[in-house]
């Protein structure tokens, strides 16, 4: 056990403080961990581990007895779990027979008295060592780990640390379905108020790419959480309803907002619902009329500068249809003259933007990060969360972003009837809005917007091992389908069609 990592020596006071350790480990563990609680009889053990299942199954009630006689019990969940207590155990070696193993090729598994079994103890990458505390009543913990829970189990108790400093220290801690980032996201119950807690630690570059530059600044993808709050500032002086920051640490990237809650744009089947598209069309008009500094302040002594979305970091978003998607689906990469007519297909495209119409593009504003308010009215029913990547861009790129929300199947004539609105009320406030210009504007980022995420698919699910994913690509393909017709995309059209990803005519 030379190898493990002490993270943390903690005193827990009662059942109460043992309880949320577990709950805490709950929100980090991944399939193939391994967690071993060392210790005397009554020292927390069994405690722990019910706790850490419970909040795993998202059931604080469910029924979870100690395996002292069965030896093994398996719960679903988040991530699947298998308790053992190897207390009983007779022979080592019978620790395969109770399905040890195959319990980590699809979950997790906690064990008391691991030392029963040395292959299981050096096997844990998290560890746990209960002891009575001498000083005063109760008892104490010592936290440790190994490889890439190190990391995890750090940031999880740093962030119990980082409540404790904001008075919620006992807050119960819920697990919240994150996005395809970096980013994390947990509720915290506080005071009667349900908040949330965004876990977004600064990220290190990645190598360069192009012009010396890695991927994230070439596409000008926020690196820490300032971005987010002086958005959600600005957006919330303006009059939209944007996560109000209840605290803050921007060195470690953590943020307490206010909950918008979890209704979307969909409704209860999952279908988008038109009324509240429509009502995320008016948000973005009303969005694209406002004048837009592109110095805002995070606090009172600094600011974030919002970036252009420029063709270069459209050509680099782009491309991952080439890096990603053609090789997936081709079964061999592109060519050099296929990349060459890619690059200048698109250079073509891109060039027709220059004098399109620029404001504040929030990048993602599709259904899973537009959350409805029901009681709310005007531009004020259309909550927005995702927005750390807004950029001074073309209207067009959000007008397509929710007219073919990537997320859903959205009917031509839905879309068609979305788009018409928009250019219906900009005209209404400026009889020169040229429909023409934004027709192409809009076919441009559609198809722009439509080949980066199915490049962004791919790399979720051969890369980072996320192959749900997948299955929104039939749709993002019918979207390009109709998009590419405009004839300012004829030479991305003509490419996409050789490479079997629309049809020839």
């Amino acid at each position: 056990m030379t190898d493990l990592t002490t993270i943390a020596v903690i005193d827990l006071a009662d059942d109460l403080a043992t309880e949320r350790l577990g709950s805490d480990l709950a929100l980090i563990l991944k399939p193939g961990d391994v967690v071993a609680l060392i210790g005397d009889l009554g020292t927390g053990k069994t405690s722990l581990s019910r706790a850490l299942i419970r909040a795993l199954a998202d059931d604080p009630h469910l029924e979870v007895p100690s395996p002292t006689f069965t030896l093994v019990q398996a719960y679903g969940g988040r991530v699947p779990v298998s308790h053992f207590d190897l207390y009983r155990l007779g022979d080592e070696a019978d620790i395969e027979e109770l399905g040890f193993e195959d319990a980590l090729e699809t979950g997790a598994a906690i064990v008391e008295w691991p030392q029963k079994v040395p292959a299981v103890l050096s096997r844990a990458n998290i560890v746990i060592e209960f002891q009575t505390s001498e000083d005063h009543d109760g008892r104490r913990a010592a936290v440790a780990a190994r490889g890439h829970a190190v990391q995890r189990v750090t940031r999880t108790l740093e962030i119990r640390t980082f409540l404790a400093g904001i008075d919620r220290a006992q807050a119960a801690r819920r697990h919240l379905t994150g996005d395809a980032s970096s980013r994390r996201y947990e509720t915290i119950l506080s005071d009667g108020a349900d908040l949330v807690v965004m876990d977004s630690p600064r990220q290190a570059d990645g190598p360069p790419i192009r012009d010396g530059l890695p991927y994230s600044q070439l596409v000008h993808l926020a690196e820490d959480v300032r971005p987010f709050v002086a958005v959600s500032r600005a957006l919330r002086d303006a009059g939209f309803c944007a996560p109000s920051i209840i605290a803050q640490d921007l060195e470690r990237g953590l943020l307490v907002t206010n909950n918008l809650g979890a209704r979307t744009l969909l409704d209860d089947t999952g279908q988008p619902d038109p009324q509240r598209y429509r009502a995320a069309m008016e948000f973005l008009t009303a969005l694209h009329l406002t004048i837009w500094s592109r110095d805002l302040p995070v606090d009172d002594a600094s600011q974030h500068s919002v970036p252009d979305y420029d063709a270069r970091a459209m050509m680099i978003e782009a491309e991952l249809l080439v890096d990603w998607y053609v090789p997936d689906v081709l079964g061999r990469k592109a060519s050099a003259d296929e990349r060459d007519r890619f690059a200048e297909a698109w250079s073509m495209a891109f060039s027709e933007l220059a004098d399109t119409e620029r404001s504040l593009v929030l990048r993602d504003f599709h259904s899973p990060n537009i959350l409805w308010q029901p009681d709310a009215i005007g531009t004020s029913r259309i909550g927005v969360i995702d927005f750390q990547d807004a950029m001074i861009g073309p209207t067009a790129y959000d007008v397509a972003s929710l007219a073919q929300d990537a997320r859903v199947a959205m009917s031509p004539e839905l879309e068609a009837s979305l788009v018409a609105a928009y250019v219906a009320a900009r005209r209404k406030d400026n009889p020169d809005f040229n429909a023409f210009f934004f027709e192409r504007d809009y076919a441009v980022m559609a198809a722009q917007r439509a080949t980066k995420i199915l490049g962004i698919f791919v790399r979720l699910a051969v890369r980072d091992g996320k192959p749900n994913y997948r299955r929104h690509m039939p749709h993002i393909i019918s979207y390009l389908k109709r998009t590419l017709d405009h004839p300012t995309l004829s030479a991305v059209k003509s490419l996409y069609s050789d490479w079997g990803i629309v049809e020839k005519h």
